[in-house]
């Protein structure tokens, strides 16, 4: 019952959502968390969501989680954005969309923490996009990891002195005294040129967190998108992984 599956931005891409449970089912994964925007870009909002509830995991909330319910306003969103969150609100019920709203901003997960974008002010919806953001982002950072999503770059960073540092390899081996900033990248639309969903399995008895990737029909979900008249921009960036 030691290893924990960690996944995000799974984005309506119900194809990637399954392979990756699949995945994380053959490694010998007990339990699961997701931190958010389980909805948005996709073509599988209502179904992601159902999903998502059935597993029963620890939850929080994402920015496209907050702006598909009906009390968010979207005049500020671009043309193409719009339509895409008007579409979704139409595919998700009523008590979807009060479910989505009402998961938290922020969740302890044992010892550690989950959170969609940042700690400090996690509603305003900031990105960590370097050791700089990260460093910052972990002077508010009381447990020892810290796991989040929202930029849909897998990355590690690990903070042992004053500063924040990249870790890059895909197996890390946790070490006491250091606290841990885990980016899991994104389910449902990565974007660090691989298209391959993106998510990390935590070990808690080996003290390890592995990055992991697993191939999906893209192509399939690019013409779901299509069929379903969503901005085909949103199409593209499956396939573009950028």
């Amino acid at each position: 019952m030691s290893k924990i599956a960690i996944i995000s931005d799974i984005h309506a891409n119900l194809t990637a959502l399954e392979e990756v449970l699949k995945d994380a089912e053959n490694n010998g994964v007990s339990s699961y968390a997701c931190l958010g925007d389980i909805v948005g870009y996709g073509p599988n909002p209502a179904e992601c969501v159902t999903k998502i509830q059935e597993m029963k995991c620890a939850c929080v909330k994402g920015n496209h989680d907050e702006y598909v319910t009906n009390s968010y306003d979207l005049t500020s969103f671009n043309s193409e954005a719009r339509l895409a969150l008007e579409w979704t609100r139409g595919k998700l019920s009523e008590g979807q969309k009060e479910w989505l709203g009402n998961l938290p901003y922020t969740r302890r997960l044992g010892r550690n923490m989950l959170v969609h974008a940042t700690l400090k002010n996690p509603e305003q919806w900031d990105y960590v996009r370097n050791s700089f953001d990260a460093s910052i982002m972990m002077g508010h950072q009381k447990t020892p990891i810290c796991f989040y999503g929202h930029t849909h770059m897998p990355v590690a960073y690990e903070k042992s002195g004053a500063s924040a540092q990249r870790v890059d390899t895909s197996l890390i081996q946790l070490q006491e005294g250091s606290k841990y900033l885990i980016n899991v990248g994104s389910v449902g639309q990565s974007r660090d040129g691989d298209p391959k969903a993106s998510y990390i399995i935590f070990d808690r008895a080996a003290r390890t967190i592995e990055f992991r990737r697993v191939n999906y029909d893209i192509h399939y979900v690019a013409d779901e998108i299509g069929n379903n008249n969503l901005p085909r921009s949103l199409a593209n960036r499956l396939i573009e992984a950028s």
